[in-house]
């Protein structure tokens, strides 16, 4: 009786801990948190998602000394050490589609991840403007 009881709970337990997914088979996946995402391209492929006619955000994540040197025209400069603060109030869109660059590729995917985690859904990495071979403005 003891060892019947003692199956019992631990299957019970391990009912409660996985659930039943959507197909009713047992899946521990169901109660975990969905895992944050973000990609991470190449600048030919920001370029061409840029020209395809769908709404961006452009993101500049670097410092405000660099972004005034150099930038990619019609981006919105966020520091990285400043994207949790500012990013609610100033892209409010979590569905907006996202470019994020930086100097050399390290901050932005530091900033990517980062939106990512706060809920935004569709958000690209393409590294640095140092390998962006296109137009850029100064000033």
């Amino acid at each position: 009786m003891r060892k019947l009881f003692l199956v019992s709970s631990i299957f019970v337990v391990f009912i409660l801990g996985c659930g039943i997914n959507n197909a009713g088979v047992l899946s521990a996946e169901n109660n975990a948190a969905p895992a944050a995402k973000h990609q991470t391209i190449t600048a030919a492929q920001a370029r061409k998602m840029m020209d395809d006619g769908r709404a961006f955000i452009l993101l500049d994540v670097r410092t405000p000394e660099e972004f005034n040197a150099r930038r990619i025209e019609g981006a919105v400069l966020i520091p990285d050490f400043e994207i949790k603060e500012r990013a609610p109030a100033e892209l409010p869109d979590k569905n907006a589609r996202i470019l994020v660059y930086c100097r050399s590729g390290r901050r932005s995917a530091r900033a990517a991840r980062e939106l990512a985690n706060m809920g935004y859904a569709d958000v690209y990495d393409f590294g640095g403007i140092a390998d962006w071979p296109y137009e850029t403005e100064s000033g």
